[in-house]
């Protein structure tokens, strides 16, 4: 089973998409969450509990991967350490803004088996999200781990709104002389907020940007399976070809949510994702009691359960399904761009397939860990 561990709500940053839009959300009239949830407000800001019990709560699934999270998890440096130290996991890993990396020290950074951190193309771009000098920083950071021996993947993790250009922000990530990655993750920032579809122009830009964005880079990258026989890690065209190309029919919500990932609060409650953070009707227990391997599961309702590719997609999104922050209209401009990926991915399946004939690529090229904190279905 997979965990991620929130280890705070604290964060050294206050980005647009996250901070910003939280503070305009909850100004606006009529902003308050869904009176039909239950919220706990009060969570600690960091964790609260004894790491013996965390401890005692993996070593009953001998499958554990914890995988650190916030807020900023490395706001919790000690707390990070003092987990590795005693806490037995069959993999660590790490979602991080990655600014504090660099205090970390490497015999504890090179454990991880993957690190996402959060990058969201080129510096213009990562800056006007997340702060003049972030970009700088960061890549510094990253060319500090790599030297110091970090081999495992690092995933360019982006979040993509209005202001991104799909195809210009991921080609750069991976074709750049400045810090190329191998892998690149990206979400769509749409649905988490009540306010904010009225403040975007969220319907133009999927529209003429992201949708004609998406189809370029699925084109781009069979274009690179054929001249090179290289399969780029890019998450979301990974993903579905991986599901398409083995035959799978029936997916369950892809990021594992709720059934296959769960996280844990600071307060050692267990919820599905970490975004469901203080829903108290949707709490699966207490790391102290509960049994890794018997957690209730939750699955997505409608409309979700009446959609033609629910089996391929999975439901993109337990939260936004739950809690429905945008409008029926909103989301089908949302729902618009999933079936755009999913069409564009299919229909590049016959000539993936003959690459695979040829011996161009391998079907283990397509091969990714499951769960790994990447939303396949962005």
């Amino acid at each position: 089973m997979f965990f991620h561990v929130l280890l705070t709500g604290e964060c050294n940053l206050q980005c647009r998409y996250c901070f910003g839009e939280a503070l305009e959300d909850f100004d606006e009239p009529d902003s308050e969450p869904n009176s039909e949830l239950s919220i706990d407000y009060s969570l600690p800001k960091r964790i609260n509990y004894d790491v013996s019990i965390l401890g005692e709560f993996c070593r009953r699934d001998p499958e554990c991967v914890l995988t650190f999270y916030g807020g900023e998890p490395l706001v919790c440096i000690d707390e990070t350490k003092q987990i590795m130290d005693h806490v037995r996991a069959k993999q660590f890993m790490i979602q991080t803004n990655g600014l504090l990396l660099d205090r970390l020290e490497s015999r504890y950074v090179n454990r991880f088996h993957t690190i996402l951190v959060s990058m969201d193309g080129d510096e213009a771009i990562t800056d006007y999200y997340r702060g003049k000098g972030t970009f700088r920083k960061v890549v510094d950071t990253l060319k500090l781990i790599r030297n110091n021996g970090f081999e495992g993947e690092l995933i360019a993790r982006m979040t993509v709104m209005e202001q991104t250009d799909i195809y210009k922000q991921v080609t750069w990530l991976l074709d750049n002389e400045e810090f190329p990655f191998s892998s690149v993750h990206w979400q769509l920032n749409a649905g988490f907020w009540k306010t904010d579809f009225d403040r975007r122009d969220f319907k133009k830009w999927s529209n003429e940007n992201y949708n004609p964005g998406i189809r370029r880079l699925v084109k781009l990258w069979v274009d690179r399976m054929e001249k090179d026989g290289t399969v780029l890690r890019l998450y979301p065209l990974l993903g579905i070809a991986h599901s398409v190309l083995h035959g799978e029919k029936e997916s369950l919500l892809r990021c594992g949510g709720g059934w296959a990932n769960y996280a844990i609060q600071t307060d050692g409650h267990i919820i599905a994702c970490p975004t469901m953070w203080g829903m108290k009707d949707h709490y699966f227990g207490h790391i102290s009691n509960a049994d890794p391997l018997s957690l209730k599961r939750i699955f997505v309702g409608k409309p979700c359960t009446e959609c033609d590719i629910l089996g391929i997609c999975g439901g993109r999104c337990l939260y936004t399904n739950i809690t429905k922050r945008w409008s029926s209209e909103a989301y089908r401009l949302v729902c618009g761009t999933v079936r755009n990926l999913v069409d564009e991915i299919t229909k590049e399946i016959p000539s993936i397939t003959k690459l695979i004939e040829d011996g161009k690529v391998n079907l283990q090229d397509f091969e990714f860990m499951k769960y790994n904190g990447c939303e396949i279905i962005p």
